[in-house]
C-alpha cells in the first residue's frame, strides 16, 4: 500500500520544548510574582501564587480542539465585541438596491477585498481569463476549472505519477519567485439532473417502446438519489511583491501583472496536463467565475443557472450567468458555529494529517453527500517556500528537537518511540532539502453547505465523523466559519490568513 504524508511535519515549531515564543513570554511573565515572592522570602504568599502560576500556564500552554483556553477566550471576546458593533451582519447591495456597477465584486468578510478584472487578451487562446486582485492580501490569481479522471480506478504506480508530477510542479515553483499560492478545490452537490434530462430531450425517439420509456422513467428515478456530480478548480495565486517590479516592464497596471500572471498559468497548466493526468483545463473569464461564486454561496440556483446556460445554446436571447455585482449572498451572517449566507448555513473546519500517512484519495468518503440537499466542498492550499526558509524552519525544529531531548535526559526521562520518530523525520527532511527537494506549506479546508432549516449542528457532527473515517482528525473552526468557507468553497485564493515565507 502507498502511503502519502509520512514526511509531513508541523508548520510551527516550538521554541523551547515545543513552546512558542509568545506562550513562553506569557508563561514567564506569569512566574515573575512567584519568583518575586521568593526573593523577599514571602513564604506564605507561594501558596496562592504557585497554583495561580500553574493554572495561567495551562490555560496559555494545553491546547482545547487545537487552541489554547487564552486562545479561545480572545476568540469569544472579539466575537462578542463585533456581534455588538453589528460587524457580523452584512447584506449586499443588490438586495439594498444599490449597485451602481454590474462588473464591480460585492461580496463579505475576507472577501470584500477582492476585484474582478478581465484580463488582456492571451495570445493563442480564445476569450480573457478573469484577474481576481486581493487588495488586503496584496495578491493576483486566475481560477481554471480542471477536468480529471480520478484515482478511484487508477493503480499505485498511476498514482505515484501523479504524486511526482504534483511534486515536480512544486519544487519548480520553490525555485522561483512568482506562485505564491495554489490552490486545488473540489465541490460535491448531489446531481439535480438538469443537463440529463436536456440530453435525454434531445435524443429521444419518437417511435421508442413504451416499455423502453418506462424502464428509462425508473432507471432515472432510481439514479436520481444516488448521483453526485462533482466540479473542481485550481486557483494560482502570484504576489505582489514578486510580480511587481517585472510589471513595470510589461505594461504596468492590470494589463502588466496579467501578462506576467499568463506565464505562471502556462507553466501550471502545463504539468496539470502532463503528469497530474487533468484532461481539460480551463481558465474561467469574469462570467464564468461569477457563476462558480454564486452557486458556491447558493447551491440552489445551480440547476436554474444551468438550464439557462443550455437554452441560451440554443436562444441567444436567453440570457445566461448572473452579473459579478450580484455573484454574493443577498446577507450573511456570522456566529460561533455556523456561517449563514443567503437561505443556507454552512460548518466548516480543517484537516490534520496522520502522522502515520494516508492513501491517496483518502478524503473521497468525506466529500460526499449524505442527504440530497446537502453540499460539501474542499480547498487544499500549498504554499511552495523558499530554500532559504526551508533550510532556516528545519535548522530551527532540529535545534528544538535536540534541546528537547538533551533536557529528558538530564531530567531521566524515557525517550518514547514518537521523540524518536519526531527527531528522525526531522533529520530526513534535511536529507531531502539538502538533495534538493522543496518544502511546502499545505492546510486544507473542509465545509458542508445545508438549508437554514436544518440542523446545523447534527450536520456539523457529519461532517467531523466522515472525517475521522477516512483516517484525519477534523478541528473545528468554531469563530471563524466566515473565512473558512470563503477558503474552502469560493474558488478565489482567498480566506487564509496570509504568512511571509519568502
Amino acid at each position: 500500500m502507498t502511503v502519502y504524508g509520512t514526511s509531513a511535519a508541523r508548520d510551527r515549531q516550538g521554541w523551547f520544548l515545543g513552546l512558542t515564543g509568545p506562550q513562553l513570554l506569557l508563561v514567564l511573565t506569569a512566574a515573575f510574582p512567584v519568583w518575586l515572592a521568593m526573593a523577599v522570602g514571602r513564604w506564605l504568599a507561594l501558596v496562592v501564587l504557585v497554583p495561580a502560576w500553574v493554572l495561567a500556564a495551562v490555560l496559555v500552554c494545553v491546547p482545547v480542539r487545537g487552541w489554547s483556553a487564552a486562545q479561545w477566550i480572545g476568540v469569544l471576546l472579539r466575537h462578542l465585541i463585533g456581534h455588538a458593533a453589528g460587524w457580523t451582519s452584512w447584506q449586499s447591495k443588490a438586495a439594498a438596491g444599490r449597485i451602481d456597477d454590474p462588473g464591480e465584486a460585492d461580496l463579505p468578510g475576507v472577501l470584500a477585498g477582492v476585484v474582478i478584472h478581465d484580463g488582456p487578451p492571451w495570445a493563442g487562446r480564445p476569450g480573457r481569463p478573469a484577474i481576481v486582485q486581493n487588495l488586503a492580501g496584496r495578491t493576483w490569481a486566475a481560477t481554471a476549472r480542471i477536468v480529471h479522471p480520478g484515482i478511484g480506478m487508477a493503480d499505485e504506480e498511476e498514482r505515484d505519477r501523479m504524486g511526482a508530477g504534483l511534486a515536480e510542479l512544486f519544487e519548480a515553483a520553490s525555485g522561483g519567485t512568482e506562485l505564491h499560492l495554489l490552490a486545488l478545490q473540489v465541490r460535491t452537490v448531489p446531481d439535480d439532473g438538469t443537463a440529463r434530462a436536456q440530453w435525454t430531450r434531445d435524443h429521444r425517439r419518437d417511435d421508442e417502446p413504451e416499455l423502453s420509456h418506462r424502464i428509462h422513467a425508473q432507471v432515472d428515478a432510481a439514479m436520481q438519489g444516488a448521483a453526485v456530480r462533482t466540479e473542481a478548480f485550481v486557483t494560482v495565486v502570484v504576489h505582489e511583491d514578486a510580480v511587481g517590479r517585472s510589471a513595470r516592464r510589461a505594461g504596468r497596471g492590470v494589463p502588466g501583472r496579467a501578462r506576467i500572471l499568463y506565464t505562471t498559468l502556462a507553466e501550471v497548466e502545463a504539468r496539470l496536463l502532463g503528469a497530474i493526468g487533468c484532461t481539460g483545463v480551463t481558465w474561467m473569464n469574469s462570467a464564468d467565475l461569477a457563476v462558480a461564486i454564486r452557486t458556491g454561496f447558493e447551491p440552489g440556483d445551480a440547476p436554474a443557472l444551468a438550464d439557462a446556460e443550455l437554452q441560451s445554446m440554443r436562444d441567444h436571447t436567453v440570457a445566461a450567468g448572473v452579473p459579478v455585482a450580484a455573484a454574493g449572498p443577498a446577507t450573511a451572517d456570522t456566529t460561533m458555529r455556523a456561517y449563514a449566507h443567503g437561505d443556507w448555513r454552512s460548518v466548516s473546519t480543517t484537516i490534520l494529517l496522520p502522522r502515520r500517512g494516508v492513501r491517496m484519495g483518502a478524503l473521497a468518503r468525506a466529500l460526499v453527500p449524505t442527504r440530497v440537499g446537502e453540499r460539501r466542498s474542499l480547498t487544499v492550499f500549498y504554499t511552495p517556500i523558499s530554500p532559504r526558509a526551508a533550510d532556516r524552519s528545519t535548522g530551527r525544529a532540529e535545534m528544538s528537537a535536540a534541546m528537547g531531548a538533551e533536557m529528558r535526559r538530564k531530567v531521566g526521562k524515557v525517550e518514547r518511540a514518537h521523540d524518536r520518530r519526531a527527531t528522525q523525520q526531522l533529520r530526513e527532511t534535511d536529507e531531502k532539502l539538502e538533495r534538493g527537494r522543496s518544502l511546502v506549506r499545505v492546510s486544507s479546508a473542509l465545509a458542508i453547505t445545508i438549508p437554514a432549516g436544518w440542523d446545523t449542528a447534527d450536520y456539523g457532527r457529519r461532517l467531523d465523523a466522515s472525517v475521522r473515517l477516512c483516517g484525519f482528525t477534523p478541528l473545528p473552526l468554531d469563530g471563524s466559519h466566515d473565512a473558512a468557507f470563503a477558503a474552502a468553497t469560493i474558488p478565489l485564493g482567498v480566506g487564509l490568513p496570509q504568512r511571509r515565507t519568502r
